[in-house]
């Protein structure tokens, strides 16, 4: 591969959108060599975004806003030269990737750029198979896209883009709706892809873990490039990571806890780090967090939440999406329901609260059957979606909170009541007006929620509450989430972001195939390390140091308060 030759330059770029008042970029200075893997951090609206659609001409050429400064590829200006021009040297995965899925089955989106490009049939062919393997759809090729998983179609979408064989490869959050290995294994394609040197690779992340294999690494904040250095270099400042809403890494994160110099981003040599500093788990402290836990367990009230041996199977189906599942959730739990795509954990959630009925089995709701249907339950239980889009269809975010207690006819100052309160828990009082669409995809979040709040459940459900969110606005939910439980609601959370989990979870329930394969707290669960890796789930760095330390952390505090020095 020929070194250093610059394929990106990006001199002085300002953007702001159509009747936008702010500018999405404020000076952008940046050149990218061929072979480079890029990774991208920043929190919610930084600029990632406008900065890729920025790459291929969408920007200005489609966006319509006012522009300034310049942006070449391969020497070709983005000023004068529009999309079509550009996408044989820059393909993009879109952060909406659904959006890029239009055809009627997996392997006609594949061909679908191959096809503009007017290469030949046998060619296509090829393409289709070579990209169908590389992101792991093989056999998938006649599957409708509708059909697939949310992380079956995010790695159909950088099929799609694969296929066009450009030079530069733009991935917008390509991994948001992956498990963790699903995670790490299209970070890992595109360290391949960019190894060989057939791909420049640009990648925006809001989890930067897998973007340890990336050889530069650009922090933007509020539409500049606040920091641009080495891995070492940017992962290493974990006060100023968490300052502009990015969530360090486990092993930089605790270093700088103990007041080391950060010297390690992998969980082994930060192992090997703790022990050359004579750091070793302290058993009667570890007994200590141990016993704490288990008086929380002790403070569970009734069972809410009893299933037993539940079954069931979509339509025209030849196996059971869930199969002969069995457990029992305390009032006043916090449980997470883990398991990769397409495990089943989402398929058993919706049949918690009748939005799915079992095939076969039983499940009781404070001791009613769910059959008794979604009206009933929901004055018990609260279900709010991955997506809020496709929960939200009101206008202002009063009608919005404020439609179930109409729809149970609710006295109008028990409606006026129960709205401020749900307002006043997601920390938008005095927003009631606001168009919810208008808002950022966190605050939307927080809206789905309080809709549900005021109904009052006493179990609230959540699938990937954190999906699309970054680092402060996973916390801000999570913390919500915490605090909600705290108060006497039993929460339920659908998801493969493990470090939520770990934080914020009790107890945790893994589902592999349709079963559920493991059970306990979260602690317990995460222990079976390498069980969890065969299911495509791997815990977070903290808890991989624990585990290799005899003691498995759930958080840097929990790891600080175990570890002594000798």
């Amino acid at each position: 591969m020929e070194k250093n030759q610059e394929l990106i330059r990006i001199e002085d770029l300002h953007y702001s959108y159509p009747k936008s008042k702010k500018e999405a970029l404020k000076g952008i200075d940046v050149t990218i060599d061929k072979g480079e893997f890029v990774a991208v951090i920043g929190p919610s609206l930084a600029g990632k975004s406008t900065f890729c659609l920025s790459l291929n001409g969408l920007m200005p050429h489609d966006t319509k806003g006012k522009k300034s400064g310049k942006v070449y590829i391969k020497g070709l200006d983005t000023d004068e030269n529009k999309p079509s021009k550009l996408c044989s040297s820059v393909a993009m995965v879109f952060q909406d990737f659904e959006a890029q899925l239009f055809c009627t089955n997996a392997a006609l989106d594949v061909a679908f750029g191959p096809e503009n490009l007017g290469l030949p049939t046998e060619e296509i062919h090829k393409r289709v198979k070579e990209c169908m393997e590389t992101v792991g759809l093989a056999g998938f090729e006649m599957r409708e896209p509708s059909s697939l998983s949310g992380g079956e179609k995010q790695r159909l979408a950088i099929a799609s883009s694969l296929a066009f064989h450009a030079d530069i490869l733009v991935l917008d959050e390509p991994t948001t709706d992956l498990d963790p290995v699903g995670k790490a294994m299209v970070i890992d394609v595109a360290d391949k892809l960019r190894s060989q040197g057939d791909f420049t690779i640009i990648c925006v992340e809001h989890e930067i873990e897998e973007m340890m294999k990336a050889n530069r690494i650009l922090l933007m904040v509020d539409g500049k490039i606040h920091l641009s250095g080495t891995p070492l270099e940017v992962l290493s400042q974990t006060d100023l990571l968490k300052e502009k809403g990015v969530m360090p890494l486990g092993t930089c994160e605790l270093q700088n806890a103990l007041g080391l110099n950060t010297k390690a981003l992998e969980v082994d040599d930060c192992v090997e780090v703790l022990r050359k500093e004579g750091y070793k788990v302290d058993p009667e402290k570890h007994q200590q967090v141990l016993e704490k836990e288990k008086k929380r367990q002790e403070s569970y009230g009734e069972p809410v939440v009893v299933a037993k041996n539940v079954c069931f199977r979509y339509p025209d189906t030849k196996r059971n999406a869930v199969d002969d599942v069995s457990f029992t959730i305390r009032e006043g739990e916090f449980v997470a329901i883990m398991g990769q795509n397409g495990s089943g954990k989402t398929t058993l959630a919706k049949q918690l609260n009748g939005l799915l009925k079992k095939t076969s089995g039983s499940i009781e709701i404070y001791g009613q059957n769910v059959e008794t249907g979604i009206y009933n339950l929901s004055r018990y239980i609260g279900y709010v979606f991955q997506n809020p889009d496709h929960q939200i269809f009101a206008e202002t975010i009063w009608d919005e909170v404020s439609f179930g207690p109409k729809n149970y006819k609710m006295p109008e100052e028990a409606i006026k009541r129960s709205v401020a309160e749900a307002l006043k828990a997601v920390d938008m009082e005095g927003r009631e007006q606001e168009d919810p669409f208008s808002l950022t995809k966190g605050e939307r979040q927080r809206v789905a929620i309080a809709s549900v709040l005021a109904m009052h459940p006493k179990i609230l459900i959540l699938d990937e509450p954190t999906t699309g969110l970054d680092y402060k606005e996973q916390c801000s939910v999570m913390e919500l989430l915490k605090t909600l439980n705290e108060n006497g609601c039993t929460v339920i959370i659908i998801t493969h972001t493990m470090w939520v989990v770990s934080q914020y979870a009790h107890r945790a329930i893994v589902m592999n195939d349709a079963k559920i394969v493991l059970e306990g707290s979260v602690r317990d669960v995460y222990s079976n390390e390498k069980e969890l890796t065969q299911m495509h789930l791997k815990p977070p760095q903290i808890t991989q140091i624990g585990n290799r330390m005899g003691h498995p952390f759930i958080s840097v505090q929990d790891a600080c308060e175990v570890l002594v020095k000798e």
